[in-house]
């Protein structure tokens, strides 16, 4: 039996290898550009294999989003720990521009440019926000007190999502979010009508 100072052993050095590898290959990625460096090459730089790269990064462009994990947990929690008599709506507005803040300035911002360059990130990006959708759903259901999500939290939630890959190109990016969910929590008839009637 693995006594407990030996996992942490191997724990401690899996998250070193892993480490060595993100710094690794952003230090290439920046330099050269996504779809120029290759695997082998941030292998290489790891002094690792290309097998224990794809060990802890599952695809190549996993190795740009590697604080995937943290996101997630960071969006649920907007939800389920926002603070009493703050909608659901307010609480996400507040999140997005938090995020938006945290990746335009350095050194995220220059991950931001690299993904801008490369469509192949922009397209893994926006796929791995919207696998939130599930996990947001269900948040906002379990806050509603309902066994089961309605169709309403559904589209919500999709839209919701979509407010923050629409956000981050504009330049104002608060006037995008606001529009976004001044639309999401008026309805398209009375925020229209509102605007240009």
């Amino acid at each position: 039996m693995v006594d407990a100072a030996t996992a942490g052993r191997r724990e401690r050095k899996k998250a070193a290898t892993r480490t060595t590898i993100l710094e690794a290959a952003t230090e290439l990625f920046l330099a050269r550009g996504f779809d120029a460096v290759t695997v082998r090459e941030i292998a290489d730089a790891a002094d690792v294999s290309p097998k224990t790269v794809f060990t802890h990064f599952a695809h190549k462009e996993a190795l740009v989003f590697s604080d995937e994990g943290e996101r997630h947990e960071r969006l649920i929690a907007a939800v389920s720990d926002r603070s009493a008599g703050t909608s659901i709506s307010d609480a996400l507005k507040a999140h997005y521009l938090a995020e938006i803040a945290a990746l335009t300035s350095e050194p995220q911002s220059r991950i931001l440019a690299l993904m801008e360059d490369t469509p192949a990130l922009v397209d893994y990006a926006e796929k791995m926000w919207l696998r939130h959708e599930d996990a947001l759903v269900s948040a906002i259901t379990e806050d509603f007190g309902l066994d089961e999500p309605s169709e309403e939290i559904r589209f919500y939630v999709r839209f919701a999502l979509q407010i923050q890959l629409v956000a981050v190109r504009e330049a104002d990016p608060a006037a995008a979010i606001d529009a976004g969910f001044r639309l999401l929590d008026q309805g398209w008839s009375r925020a229209f009508a509102t605007r240009h009637g």
